[in-house]
């Protein structure tokens, strides 16, 4: 597939990006290579292929969905310029 100057053009506008007479001529030779390379892989038989994320067969690790406070509430408070029954102390702001 070739790209004319115009859609060469309009490419760059959209993108906004600026460009002389000379680096339209370059891009519109380069991204017409790309979408040739773009045809010639739409005409591989992928029939029978399964879909994949990555080329190593890795699952995602498990855990179980459990609710906790992360076990560390005295750690975290630590950082806390003031605290009470467990929580974090602020100043009141609405009467």
């Amino acid at each position: 597939m070739s790209l004319t100057e115009a859609q060469v053009k309009k490419i760059a506008k959209l993108t906004r990006i600026k460009l002389d007479d000379n680096e339209v001529k370059h891009y519109q030779a380069e991204l017409s290579n790309i979408l040739d390379w773009i045809e010639q892989l739409s005409e591989v038989d992928t029939d029978g292929v399964d879909d994949m994320t990555s080329v190593v067969n890795v699952g995602s690790p498990m855990r179980r969905d459990e609710i906790t406070d992360g076990n560390c509430v005295d750690d975290v408070l630590a950082n806390a310029p003031d605290s009470k029954y467990g929580y974090f102390t602020v100043p009141k702001m609405v009467e």
